[in-house]
C-alpha cells in the first residue's frame, strides 16, 4: 500500500506539472487577442458568451486547445509505446523509432497520400476518410512484426539483430519515401515533408477524438502489465514459472504498440525519441520496477512533447520549427548516454 501511495504521490505531482504547462501554452502565441486575453477568451467560450469574437473562438479552441491536447495524448502514447517494447524485449533501445515501426509507418502513409488517390474511389467511405491513419497502422504492425520474427529464435530475442533490423526497415522506408518524394506534386510533396519532420499542426479535435479512442484501448491492455514485466526482466522461463503467459503477453504489447505508433505518425508524422527519452529518466529514478514507469511514463511523455510543442512555435515566432527536430536534439544525447552506459557495463 505505501508502494501504491507513492505513485500516486508521482502522478498527481506530474498532473499538476501538466496542467501548469499546458496553461503556459494556452497563453503562448503570435495572435493577438486585443484587451481580451487567451484565458478571459476560454472563459467566455466555455459560458457562450456572445460577445466572444470568431476569430478569437477559433484561436482559442481550434488552434491552441486543440493541439495541446493532441500533444499530451500522442506524447503519452509514445512514451508508453517506448516503454512497453523495452520492457519486453529487456533493452532500453528498443523504441519505436529505432527498431522501424516510425519508419514502416511512416513508409505505408507515404504511400497512401501519393498513390492514394489511384485506387481511394474504390474503396469504403469510411475507410477513405482514414486511408493514412490504416496504412499507418498497417506499416507499423507489419514493421513489428519483421522485427520479432527476425531477431527472435527459440523464445528469445537478440537485441543486436532487432537493432539491425530497425536499421534495415529505416533505410528501405527512406529510400522508398525518397523515390515517393521525388514523383509527388506540390500538394503531396508538403503532406510528405510534415510525416517527415513531425508537426502538431494540423490538430484538430475530430483527431484528438480518435486519439483519445486509442489510447483508452490501449492503457486498458498496457498499463496493468507492470508486474508481468517486472517478471519479464528474469527471462521468459522464469516468468512463465511465476504465471506470465509470455506468448500473450508479446502479441497484446506488439499489437498494441503498433496500434499507438502507426496513429501517432498518421496524426503528428515522425516524432521521434519520446519513448527513449522518457523510459530513460523514469529507470534513473525507479529502476526497472514496471509498476512505476509505465504509468508515469504516460505522464511524462505528455508533458516532454507539450513542452517541445510549446517551443517548436515560440523559439522561431511567428514560424513554427518541426517538433521532430527539437525532440531529436534532445534524444540524441541521451542515445549516446545510454550506449556510454552500456560500454562501461561490457
Amino acid at each position: 500500500m505505501k508502494a501504491q501511495s507513492k505513485l500516486y504521490f508521482y502522478l498527481v505531482i506530474s498532473a499538476l506539472l501538466l496542467i501548469i504547462i499546458a496553461v503556459l501554452s494556452l497563453n503562448t502565441g503570435v495572435y493577438d487577442f486585443g484587451e481580451n486575453s487567451p484565458f478571459r477568451a476560454l472563459w467566455q467560450l466555455i459560458k457562450e458568451d456572445p460577445g466572444l469574437s470568431l476569430s478569437d473562438k477559433y484561436v482559442i479552441w481550434d488552434v491552441r486547445a486543440a493541439r495541446i491536447i493532441m500533444a499530451i495524448l500522442i506524447g503519452s502514447m509514445l512514451s508508453v509505446s517506448g516503454t512497453s517494447l523495452q520492457g519486453l524485449f529487456k533493452n532500453p533501445l528498443a523504441t519505436g523509432d529505432l527498431i522501424g515501426l516510425t519508419s514502416g509507418a511512416t513508409l505505408l502513409a507515404a504511400i497512401a497520400i501519393v498513390l492514394g488517390g489511384h485506387f481511394k474511389e474504390y474503396l469504403p467511405e469510411a475507410v477513405q476518410f482514414s486511408l493514412v491513419g490504416i496504412a499507418a497502422f498497417i506499416g507499423s504492425f507489419l514493421s513489428m512484426m519483421l522485427v520479432y520474427r527476425i531477431s527472435t529464435s527459440g523464445g528469445k530475442t537478440n537485441v543486436v539483430m532487432m537493432l539491425l533490423t530497425g536499421v534495415a526497415i529505416t533505410a528501405i522506408g527512406f529510400s522508398i519515401t525518397g523515390f515517393l518524394i521525388y514523383i509527388s506534386k506540390d500538394e503531396q510533396l508538403r503532406d510528405l515533408t510534415f510525416w517527415n519532420l513531425g508537426s502538431l499542426a494540423a490538430a484538430t479535435w475530430t483527431k484528438n477524438i480518435i486519439l483519445a479512442i486509442v489510447i483508452t484501448i490501449a492503457y486498458i491492455i498496457l498499463l496493468p502489465k507492470g508486474k508481468a514485466l517486472n517478471a519479464m526482466m528474469l527471462g521468459e522461463k522464469d516468468a512463465q514459472h511465476l504465471g506470465i503467459n509470455v506468448e500473450r503477453l508479446k502479441k497484446q504489447i506488439i499489437i498494441t504498440v503498433a496500434l499507438m505508433v502507426g496513429t501517432c505518425v498518421a496524426f503528428s508524422g515522425t516524432i521521434g525519441f519520446v519513448g527513449l527519452i522518457v523510459p530513460y529518466i523514469l529507470r534513473l529514478l525507479f529502476k526497472s520496477n514496471y509498476v512505476f514507469i509505465l504509468p508515469l511514463s504516460a505522464m511524462c511523455g505528455s508533458i516532454l512533447l507539450l513542452t517541445a510543442d510549446t517551443f517548436s512555435r515560440s523559439i522561431v515566432a511567428p514560424s513554427e520549427l518541426p517538433i521532430g527536430i527539437l525532440t531529436a536534439l534532445m534524444g540524441g544525447p541521451i542515445f549516446i548516454a545510454i550506449l556510454v552506459k552500456f560500454k562501461k557495463s561490457l
